[in-house]
């Protein structure tokens, strides 16, 4: 076995979208091949019904899919073809947006005012850009978790882990999405598969990931006057956590826990051509895209 070491931790940056909302992003509208086949990753969370109720109205994607994990508070969405729904706490949604759809999403507060979810873009192979757009949303109670017996956490979104799969399938990147939560004080080692991309959200709590480059004693150091761990380089609210090639993670949950979520995938590796929420592999195919867009031609009819 072979952990996988940190190339980077960073944080999550503010930033605004869609009529005005105030969140954070983690990645995304740079360099597409960092974390192939993942392209951007937003974390949606705010007190403040006015730095979010105005919502991301009506916008297109084409050439990608997006998935959408809300933790508080609900995200109803409506589309062109006639879809609509709310997806409320615990409640996940993957949309293959394909050869083209307009949808918009507009976020609503819970009974405290809060609002949070994630939001994850994934590329689409070549073969799969212009496929007909579909939509698979999951209810919370469809989510399977499994409890170890140290108190780990793990709900499986999409993936297997642990021997229970989650409920979302037949997406192109073949990824493994988990919202892992460790109890504090507890080390933990995860599996991952060794041939695809991964990287970890710290958004509660915080932890620190044993970094294959570095001797573990270098993380932990125990103080004999009091008897506590003294954690160094901890990963905490808004953290990104970037690894490189292995076939595990171990994390060290710091005094208060810690609560992340673990994303891998099978990199596509294929050109990029990218403009906003439309992402083709060349920029013939992106010129087409914006002028189905001016001309109304972008929805598609299904094949």
């Amino acid at each position: 076995m072979s952990i996988r070491p940190v190339l980077e931790t960073r944080p999550a940056h503010p930033t605004l979208e869609g009529a005005g909302v105030k969140l954070h992003r983690a990645f995304g509208f740079q360099d597409p091949t960092e974390l192939d086949p993942f392209l951007l990753f937003d974390d949606f969370r705010n007190d403040r019904p006015e730095d979010f109720a105005k919502g991301f109205p009506w916008h297109p994607h084409r050439g990608i899919e997006t998935i959408t994990y809300v933790l508080s508070g609900s995200v109803t969405h409506e589309d062109s073809l006639g879809n609509t729904g709310a997806l409320g706490a615990g409640d996940v949604q993957w949309m293959t947006a394909g050869s083209g759809i307009m949808h918009q999403e507009m976020p609503t507060a819970s009974a405290t005012g809060q609002m949070h979810g994630f939001q994850l873009w994934g590329n689409l192979p070549a073969a799969q850009k212009m496929t007909d757009p579909r939509y698979q949303d999951v209810q919370a109670k469809e989510i399977p978790h499994v409890i170890d017996d140290d108190g780990t956490l793990v709900k499986i979104i999409v993936g297997s882990f642990w021997g229970k799969t989650g409920p979302v399938d037949g997406i192109a990147a073949d990824p493994q999405y988990l919202d892992v939560t460790i109890p504090a004080g507890v080390r933990k080692t995860l599996p991952i598969d060794t041939y695809r991309r991964a990287f970890a959200y710290v958004f509660e709590g915080a932890g620190a990931f044993v970094d294959a480059a570095r001797p573990t004693g270098v993380l932990l150091e125990k103080e004999v006057l009091g008897q506590e761990l003294n954690i160094r380089d901890m990963s905490g609210n808004r953290t990104l956590v970037r690894f490189g090639s292995g076939d595990e993670i171990t994390v060290q949950a710091g005094p208060e826990g810690v609560r992340f979520l673990l994303i891998t995938g099978a990199p596509i590796q294929e050109p990029v051509a990218w403009h906003g929420p439309i992402v083709m592999n060349t920029r013939d195919e992106l010129k087409t895209a914006m002028q189905d867009l001016r001309n109304g031609t972008f929805i598609k009819a299904a094949h």
